[in-house]
């Protein structure tokens, strides 16, 4: 079933920074990607790598929370940006390590941002923004840029921007510490100490 991203990528209503990489419809979208292997991840027209498992989305991010707790996982968002070298090592190398995708495919629901994307996506609050105002909201000014959300959407709309978010990834991190940290959000550790901590034991 389309998404709203393919919708929007097969009429062409969007600049070439907004698509952010999900596969679109046939006919020659931008989201569309040539044959990969299963499983691999692939380059998008608009020069995103992408993981075939993640999130498909409508771009609204309450519902997508709820979706994911629905599933028993937890809603993570990735800020990527085209030619960022870092963003390619996280998809080849960091994601090509079974351990870690199958640790995080099993916990997490990723859904894939363009830090400088024209998508509209409508925020925990209701607001609806490009992807590019989004990031700036967020204080997202890096990539890549995991952000990290509470189980359950309660309370999450009233909060500040930054204070909705229980923790942060920024930047590239080798496999296992990149694993870690989503072990960190997963087990809830950061409800009882600093990461660096966590990372150490």
């Amino acid at each position: 079933m389309p998404t709203r991203r393919d919708l929007i990528a097969g009429a062409g209503l969007t600049a070439a920074a907004g698509i952010t990489g999900l596969a679109g419809l046939a006919g020659g979208s931008r989201g569309a990607r040539a044959e990969e292997p299963a499983g691999a991840a692939f380059r998008t027209e608009d020069g995103l790598y992408r993981q075939p498992w993640f999130l498909e989305s409508f771009l609204e991010l309450g519902p997508d929370l709820e979706d994911a707790a629905a599933a028993g996982k937890r809603l993570a968002v990735m800020w990527e940006l085209r030619g960022c070298p870092a963003c390619r090592d996280v998809h080849l190398v960091n994601f090509a390590v079974p351990a870690v995708t199958d640790y995080i495919r099993e916990r997490f629901a990723i859904l894939q941002l363009n830090v400088i994307g024209a998508l509209d996506v409508v925020d925990f609050d209701g607001e609806t923004l490009s992807e590019k105002a989004l990031a700036a909201k967020y204080g997202v000014r890096g990539t890549p840029t995991i952000q990290f959300f509470p189980p359950g959407p309660e309370g999450l709309a009233a909060r500040a921007p930054r204070e909705r978010e229980v923790f942060r990834i920024v930047g590239y991190h080798e496999p296992e510490a990149f694993r870690r940290m989503f072990a960190y959000v997963a087990e809830d550790a950061y409800r009882e100490m600093p990461v660096q901590e966590w990372l150490r034991g």
